[in-house]
């Protein structure tokens, strides 16, 4: 869990950032939970920044910072919103996913067993990748 008192919610869509926990990869556009989330270190962001953003290959969770973050919407997290939106995720999955995040999470606390079923769906960055090239000759 995200450093932060125990009424503190999660946020499942954070950045790579030190004391976050990474709990994800996204492989094929979809989200696999990894089976002990870590907490993320500052090598653990250099090294796989190498490579371009972290959130387009992996799933952080951090604070949830209500109104200090811009996807906070006055009463919720916007992103989870749009998701549900966009992809008709209003029906959730029969059995949800283990999650370790799920009693901490702003998603789940705000939409519930419906949320979990979006969540795989969500990638934090989906920014074109940056080439990454070598030094210069």
């Amino acid at each position: 869990m995200p450093k932060g008192d125990a009424d503190t919610l999660a946020c499942p869509s954070a950045r790579a950032e030190p004391g976050n926990i990474v709990y994800g990869r996204v492989n094929g556009g979809r989200l696999e939970r990894l089976g002990t989330p870590l907490e993320v270190t500052q090598a653990f962001v250099d090294s796989v920044s190498v490579n371009g953003p972290a959130e387009q290959r992996f799933r952080f969770a951090g604070t949830c910072h209500e109104s200090g973050c811009a996807q906070w919407t006055g009463h919720g997290c916007g992103v989870i919103e749009r998701v549900l939106l966009e992809t008709a995720q209003a029906e959730a999955e029969a059995a949800l996913p283990r999650c370790f995040l799920r009693a901490h999470c702003r998603w789940f606390a705000q939409r519930g067993a419906a949320a979990c079923s979006a969540c795989t769906l969500v990638i934090t960055d989906r920014r074109e990748p940056v080439e990454v090239r070598g030094p210069g000759p």
